[in-house]
C-alpha cells in the first residue's frame, strides 16, 4: 500500500517532469564535466556549508594540484590545508585525504561502488555516500541534505523538523521512493539544482517550477512556510588578543594548532584568551606560555570571525621580541615571503596587512 504521503503523488509524472527541465537547464559546473567518482566526492566535500560560487575556483585549483586520488593520496598535508584555505571547515580536507589514502591502499585507487564500502571511508556520510552512488555510479540512492529536505518538504507538505535525524531518515525513506530508477544521476542533480535556483528558502520561484502541479505545500499555499527548523543555538562570544610579534631580523613568529579541535593544523599568530586579557599582564602570560619576552604595543585593528557556533573578537596588536629562535615546539619564525607556504584560518590572513605597516 502506497504511503498517504505519496497518494497524491504521480511519481512517474514527477520524474519525467524533473529530468526535462534539469536536461535542458542545468547548471554547467566544473564538476558536471563528467561523472568521474573523484570529481564528485571532492566537489560534494568543498560543497558542504559552502556555496557553489565560492567552491568553483577552489575546485579547480585543487584539481589541477591533485588531479588523481594518487596525487592527493602522496601529498603533504600542510600542502593540502594551504589549498583548502579560506574554504574552511578544515576537517573536510583532512578527512578528504585519510580517505583517498585508504582507497589507494585497499581498493587499488579505485574508489568503491559498494554503498558498505564507499559508506565506511573516513569523512564520507549518507548524503556524500549518495551523491557519489547516483552521480557516479548511477546507483538509485538518496542523497539527502538540506536542499533536498526543503523541496521534498514543500512537495509532500511535511511539517516535521528537519534539525531531528529521524526526519532526515524519513526524508530518505521518501527519496528512495521517489527517485528515478532510470536515471538516478540526472534525478539528484536535478534535486539540487531546483533547490539552489528555484525552490529556494525564502521567496520560491513557483511559477517557474518544473514540478509546481506535484507540490502539495503549492496547492495549500504554505510553500513558504517549509520546512519547519528549530532555531539553532546561540552563538557563544570569544575575545583574544593577537600578537604579530616582530624579531630585530624582520621575522614573524606563527603558531601552529594542535592536531585536533577547531582550526586543527592551521597556523596562527600566537592568542591570548579571554580568561587571561582580563588579567591584564600579557608580558608575562607570553612567557609562561611561549617562553618569549616581547614588548606589546597598542592595537593595530580588531577582527570579528564568525564561525557556526563561535564568534571571536580578536584584539591585534603589534610586538617586539629580541629572540632570534623559539624554543616551544609550536612556533616558527618566518619572513614575510615564507608565510605564503603556511596555511592559515581567514580570521589571521585579515591580519596579514598589518604586518608591515609602520
Amino acid at each position: 500500500m502506497k504511503d498517504k504521503r505519496l497518494e497524491n503523488i504521480d511519481i512517474s509524472a514527477f520524474q519525467e517532469d524533473l529530468i526535462s527541465w534539469y536536461l535542458e537547464n542545468k547548471r554547467h559546473l566544473p564538476w558536471r564535466e563528467n561523472n568521474d567518482a573523484y570529481r564528485v566526492w571532492v566537489s560534494e566535500i568543498m560543497l558542504q556549508q559552502t556555496k557553489v560560487d565560492t567552491v568553483i575556483p577552489y575546485f579547480n585549483q585543487f584539481m589541477e594540484k591533485y588531479p588523481t586520488v594518487y596525487d592527493l593520496a602522496e601529498a603533504d598535508q600542510q600542502d593540502v590545508l594551504k589549498q583548502w584555505e579560506g574554504l574552511g571547515y578544515y576537517s573536510r580536507a583532512r578527512n578528504l585525504q585519510t580517505a583517498v589514502r585508504e582507497v589507494v591502499a585497499s581498493y587499488d585507487g579505485e574508489i568503491p561502488d559498494d554503498p558498505k564500502q564507499l559508506g565506511s571511508l573516513k569523512g564520507i556520510g549518507p548524503y556524500t555516500k549518495g551523491a557519489i552512488l547516483s552521480i557516479a555510479y548511477n546507483q538509485p540512492v538518496p542523497a539527502v541534505d538540506g536542499n533536498v529536505m526543503r523541496v521534498f518538504s514543500r512537495v509532500l507538505l511535511m511539517e516535521e523538523d528537519i534539525t531531528q535525524a529521524s526526519t532526515k531518515k524519513l526524508f530518505e525513506s521518501y527519496v528512495g521512493e521517489m527517485i528515478s530508477k532510470e536515471d538516478p544521476s540526472s534525478f539528484n542533480q536535478a534535486i539540487m539544482d531546483l533547490g539552489a535556483t528555484i525552490c529556494t528558502p525564502k521567496q520560491p520561484l513557483c511559477m517557474f517550477c518544473p514540478v509546481m502541479e506535484h507540490c502539495q505545500a503549492y496547492a495549500e499555499g504554505v510553500q513558504e512556510n517549509l520546512p519547519v527548523k528549530k532555531k539553532a543555538k546561540k552563538q557563544r562570544k570569544e575575545q583574544y588578543i593577537a600578537l604579530l610579534i616582530q624579531n630585530q631580523e624582520g621575522k614573524y613568529i606563527i603558531e601552529k594548532r594542535p592536531d585536533s579541535g577547531l582550526l586543527a593544523g592551521l597556523w596562527q599568530f600566537p592568542m591570548i584568551p579571554e580568561d587571561d586579557i582580563v588579567k591584564n599582564d600579557w608580558q608575562s602570560w607570553i612567557e609562561e606560555h611561549y617562553d618569549l619576552d616581547v614588548d606589546i604595543s597598542e592595537s593595530c585593528t580588531s577582527i570579528k570571525h564568525v564561525f557556526s557556533h563561535i564568534i571571536w573578537h580578536v584584539d591585534v596588536r603589534k610586538a617586539t621580541t629580541n629572540h632570534k629562535t623559539a624554543e616551544d615546539s609550536r612556533l616558527r619564525f618566518v619572513s614575510l615571503e615564507e608565510l605564503n607556504q603556511y596555511p592559515f584560518p581567514v580570521s589571521h590572513q585579515k591580519m596579514i596587512p598589518f604586518l608591515e605597516e609602520k
